[in-house]
């Protein structure tokens, strides 16, 4: 089993803390004086544990990328760049013969990637990428890129709510039909999840399209999550009443967040997800000590550190 994961997290350096992609984008509204900012991943952390948000957005503290993290940034960039060819050379063959060259330019931003791979068994960077050809395979299965042309790629997307609370973050893919219909696509390299957990997988789709209603007055028909470790797909038609709930819901988040920055208590809320964490040492549930808090205490607005399932 894999940690949840989305392809368009950032795969940072071995041991540096993480850095929002989103600071080079944002251009807020002038004359707004918002309150914070808040991506689906940090929503996410804060709703997992309120501690683990602590560590993210507060502390800062550096976490290694993971084998699934470097996976996922991998296969994005092949699915990402395949749109720039022309319909007809979407193939799987060429999708596979892009997977080298993502790896050398991720890792001539971060040569200590290979010290990912050794985490992940030891593979050698040939037999580790033959590895990410699964997914494209399972991805060619599922959609035909030979007959989808994407509005927008890796799209970043801001808006301010009437509360003054800034949501952001970025979209795998738009797609806009004839008519003007919007699909919001997500890849996943995990597995969808089980009965149950739907919903809670759905919220980060939620978020993008109460970003995208805010911001440009139109309601994404369609909401798609592709698994690519199970091969599925995962489809929600919004409406307005979702939109409205999700909007109270993020609201209701941040003044949680505010009021655990403001009181200095975050916290620990222990779950089968702690074992894919890298801050046990610090936290309480594991017999650790958190660091002292920084003075002032500002949350971060750090865009996703979202998965790459």
């Amino acid at each position: 089993m894999t940690p949840p994961t989305s392809l368009h997290e950032p795969v940072r350096p071995v041991g540096v803390a993480p850095v929002s992609p989103a600071e080079a984008h944002s251009t807020l509204v002038d004359g707004v004086d918002v309150v914070g900012a808040l991506s689906p991943s940090r929503a996410s952390d804060f709703l997992t544990c309120p501690l683990l948000y602590r560590f993210r957005s507060i502390d800062r503290l550096p976490e290694p990328s993971s084998p699934a993290q470097v996976r996922g940034t991998v296969v994005h960039k092949v699915l990402e760049t395949l749109f720039d060819l022309p319909a007809l050379e979407r193939t799987p063959e060429r999708a596979e013969a892009l997977l080298a060259p993502a790896w050398e330019q991720l890792c001539e931003g971060d040569p200590g990637l290979a010290e990912v791979l050794e985490a992940d068994g030891g593979q050698d960077a040939v037999s580790w990428l033959a590895g990410c050809r699964q997914y494209l395979r399972r991805w060619f299965d599922l959609e035909d890129p030979t007959r989808l042309e994407p509005a927008e790629r890796e799209s970043y997307v801001e808006a301010v709510l009437d509360s003054r609370l800034l949501l952001r973050g970025f979209i795998d893919r738009l797609d806009v039909a004839p008519d003007g219909r919007i699909r919001v696509v997500d890849y996943k390299t995990g597995r969808s999840p089980g009965p149950g957990f739907e919903a809670k997988a759905m919220f980060q789709m939620r978020f993008y399209a109460l970003v995208l209603w805010r911001a440009r007055g139109v309601m994404p028909t369609l909401l798609q999550l592709v698994y690519l470790g199970n091969g599925e797909i995962v489809r929600y038609e919004p409406d307005e009443d979702d939109l409205l709930a999700t909007e109270r819901k993020v609201t209701a988040i941040w003044r949680a967040i505010a009021s655990a920055t403001e009181s200095g208590q975050w916290q620990a809320k222990k779950s089968k997800l702690c074992g894919w964490c890298s801050h046990q040492a610090l936290c309480p549930e594991f017999g650790g000590t958190p660091p002292l808090l920084p003075t002032p205490v500002v949350p971060s607005v750090d865009e996703d550190a979202d998965a790459l399932d």
